[in-house]
């Protein structure tokens, strides 16, 4: 049937009673959509707040994670609920997303200080996690940092998204975690990106910040000399770091640890035991096949992925038979993600808006935001200490006469006219007034009361502190980075990713000088190889036409130098351990530091630079394999050796003195036969005697006796001295655990003490006073003497010229090592 014609009357008409249609211009309507959509994404989705390091997704999972209770000391609960709780409460969107972001704060692969302690399958590297409903979760006692403080009103809070409940603005954040766990995410015309870093560092960093408001980049950089991935590995290449850290972009490259071992007797493979930062073994092994099928990688003969729970990540690739590990190292390094790189992109909310920042704007937003932190903590329990003396002082008014205060309450006819004659009676204000109507009898013995002036004094104590705090802006700034100072003490580890300038070095002694002609691009130019008392190594290239090396202008960290030599870069060089063992390895990819600005602060951990397997085994000396000048050692047992030079074994690694029980090395040197041997005991003894007293030995001699020990006494240092301009730093100890406590320390010229033969007691050093039992440490070298602390920092000696057998003066904080400068 044909649809009966409209009337002229209602031609135009399409709409039904109460309904009304606005004509609205297409492209202004996509135009506001699209800019509400973006401005969400930016800044309700993809991009991190720069004061706490966190997306609102993970900022609303951590604060909702701890207002049910999840903290480290409770069971763990199914993670649906927590994805229920935080989707329902704070986070209406998708309940996936919630548990990708609970997932990612869990996952110690990709946080370099996870957040969530996760239990069951969170995912790996090559695997999706298992689902909400099979896995549980709870709060990492880091977390409990981040969220510490906020029923303090520390920060503030806002509506949720139906204004019913009200959630953290921002998280107090006790340490950087922007900079120490990073992010990534990607927004509506920008996107972030941002590498994770050492804790201990970035905190060392804002500590110097907060100290010199106007530092450097230079400075910080001596801290944080580049990021720290929780996949360790090698970053190749300095530069790119540098230019991210001072505009926010830039770019590096990570390659995998990898050492060539004999898989057998005839085979040789190539072991990866870390991989760069987010790339998986799975990844690796399909892309070698690939290489190996389209014939662009040649010398592979199988990948077999030997990684487990107990030895972690152990990749072998095998190399068939007559092609050499470093070649195909190579081509693995250019064609597989055995090398991959890293963009920066600091990306981060300033004040709600979006800004690229570098390193030195990163610690100071965050730096002022924790001082607005504590300063609003401060402000809150000043308050809060006020009103409660307020209380106090009206209940002691109260328990002096309480006669005539229950007088004047049963006198009265209601609680309204007891209050109002309280109030006028006593002349208390009408809180006071009303916690003494709430008073129970047993708060009126005698001991209450003396328990209230108690309370009263530490109140007032309190409140001058706070008051006296608050006032101080000097003080306000200690107490910020005393407090980052512990958690740094408390959560951070040691470096995982090793920063050089150069290519991996290969592990084996074999293909070590195959691995330095391929390293072409770096000249085999004179160096200097310097190692800190803390355990720093750096290579002090000196250019042509330098022969001297200029010591800084301003100490920093980690400069108390315990050994140097001067050799070549692609020189061989050994490491004398306290295990008695002398480690070959070349110093190619040593962190390089210019002559004239020398800071041991960014240089490697000699330990794992030689990959000590042994925590406690350390780094004694470093010295040339090819000199004609014996080697020196000494024990803990008093044992003392001379090695003769020329008789080093063939070997990677190989021991150098025949150590017995739990014998261990105390000190090394190259000792010629006009210097003197100095040893130093635990009971304050020093000997001294010429070099040429002590017969070179085989490597495989046990040595003779040094010194002679008194009852319960050890060897604390062994040395090899100039006796000309010499000085001897000694620190006494208390009872209590040796380093434990300052001490009192001396500094003697070394001509004070008397030589006296081989295998005697020696002379007194330094005099006990009481409570004092031992030396914690000793020193003797060419002066003036460095002292650092365990964390790198400078440590006052006093002036040298004391007496041998003084007993010092008491020092302000703990010395860990002692050495000499550049």
């Amino acid at each position: 049937m044909t649809p009966p014609a409209k009337s002229p009357a209602n031609a135009g008409d399409t709409t039904g009673p109460g309904e009304r249609i606005e004509d609205i211009d297409l492209a202004l309507e996509m135009q506001g959509s699209f800019l509400e959509y973006a401005y969400s994404v930016i800044y309700s989705r993809a991009l991190p707040d720069a004061r706490d390091g966190l997306k609102p997704v993970q900022r609303r999972i951590l604060f909702q994670m701890g207002e049910m209770g999840l903290r480290p000391d409770r069971g763990h609960v199914k993670s649906a609920r927590v994805v229920g709780d935080v989707m329902g409460r704070l986070h209406p969107h998708g309940d996936s997303a919630i548990y990708d972001a609970l997932v990612r704060l869990s996952q110690d692969f990709a946080l370099r200080v996870p957040l969530v302690d996760g239990h069951g399958n969170f995912g790996s590297l090559d695997d999706g996690p298992a689902a909400s409903r099979y896995t549980e979760a709870r709060l990492q006692a880091a977390a409990m940092t981040m969220i510490d403080g906020l029923d303090e009103d520390v920060v503030d809070f806002v509506p949720n998204y139906d204004n019913q409940l009200e959630q953290p603005s921002v998280l107090p954040a006790a340490y950087p975690n922007l900079l120490v766990n990073g992010t990534s995410g990607i927004a509506v015309g920008m996107a972030t990106n941002m590498a994770p870093h050492n804790l201990i560092e970035v905190v060392a960093a804002a500590r110097h910040l907060l100290d010199n408001p106007e530092a450097t980049l230079e400075e910080l950089m001596a801290f944080v000399p580049g990021p720290d991935l929780p996949t360790g590995g090698t970053i190749v290449g300095l530069d790119g770091i540098r230019d991210a850290y001072a505009t926010g972009r830039g770019s590096f490259k990570t390659r995998a640890k990898v050492s060539v071992e004999q898989l057998g007797p005839r085979r040789t493979g190539l072991v990866v035991t870390e991989l760069p930062y987010l790339v998986g073994p799975e990844r690796v092994i399909e892309k070698i096949k690939d290489g190996v099928s389209a014939k662009k990688i040649n010398g592979i003969a199988d990948v077999v992925d030997l990684t487990d729970r107990k030895h972690g990540l152990r990749l072998v690739i095998g190399i068939k038979t007559g092609f050499s590990p470093d070649a195909v190292l190579e081509q693995l390094y250019r064609l597989t993600p055995l090398e991959d790189g890293f963009s920066i992109n600091n990306v981060a909310l300033v004040e709600g808006s979006p800004q690229t920042l570098g390193l030195v704007q990163l610690l100071r937003v965050y730096l002022d935001h924790r001082i607005e932190v504590v300063t609003r903590r401060c402000r809150y329990r000043l308050a809060r200490k006020r009103e409660r003396l307020h209380l106090v002082d009206g209940l002691l008014i109260a328990i002096l006469d309480i006669d005539e205060v229950i007088q004047v309450i049963r006198s009265s006819d209601d609680t309204a006219q007891a209050r109002s004659r309280l109030m006028d009676v006593f002349d208390l204000s009408q809180l006071q007034a009303d916690y003494i109507l709430e008073l129970q009898l047993r708060r009126l013995t005698k001991f209450s009361r003396i328990e209230l002036e108690k309370e009263r004094d530490q109140l007032r104590a309190e409140i001058a502190d706070l008051e006296e705090l608050l006032a101080s802006s000097v003080k306000l700034r200690a107490l910020v980075s005393n407090e980052l100072d512990e958690v740094a003490e408390r959560f951070g580890t040691p470096r995982r990713t090793l920063l050089t300038n150069a290519r991996p070095s290969v592990a084996t002694a074999g293909a070590r000088k195959a691995a330095a002609a391929a390293s072409l691009e770096i000249a085999d130019a004179p160096t200097v190889v310097a190692l800190s008392t803390t355990g720093r190594a750096v290579r002090i290239d000196l250019p042509e036409g330098v022969d001297e090396i200029t010591p800084p202008a301003r100490r920093s960290r980690h400069d108390a130098i315990l050994s140097t030599v001067r050799t070549t870069t692609r020189g061989e060089l050994g490491a004398i351990t306290s295990r008695g063992r002398l480690v070959r390895f070349t110093p190619i990819d040593l962190p390089a530091v210019p002559p004239n600005s020398v800071q041991l602060a960014a240089g490697a951990k000699i330990g794992e630079y030689l990959g000590l397997a042994d925590k406690k085994e350390r780094v004694l000396a470093i010295v040339q394999l090819d000199s004609a000048t014996p080697l020196a050692l000494g024990t803990r047992d008093g044992v003392v050796k001379r090695v003769i030079p020329n008789a080093w074994p063939n070997r990677p690694d190989f021991e150098v003195v025949a150590l017995k029980g739990s014998d261990e090395v105390v000190g090394a040197a190259p000792a010629d036969d006009d210097r003197e041997l100095v040893f130093v005991t635990s009971d304050a003894q020093l000997l001294h005697f010429p070099a040429n007293g002590v017969r070179p030995q085989g490597a495989a001699a046990g040595g003779m006796a040094g010194i002679k020990l008194g009852s319960g006494a050890t060897a604390i240092y062994f040395g090899v001295v100039d006796p000309e301009g010499a000085v001897v730093v000694t620190i006494s100890s208390g009872e209590t655990l040796v380093g434990a406590d300052p001490g009192r320390a001396k500094v003697s010229d070394f001509a004070e003490f008397p030589g006296k033969g081989r295998a005697t007691g020696g002379v007194r050093a330094h005099a006990f006073l009481k409570g004092e039992t031992q030396l914690s440490l000793a020193w003797v070298g060419r002066g003036p003497a460095l002292a650092v602390g365990s964390d790198g920092q400078q440590r006052a000696l006093p002036e040298g010229g004391a007496r041998r057998d003084a007993s010092g003066t008491p020092q302000d904080a703990v010395v860990g090592s002692v050495g000499t400068g550049i």
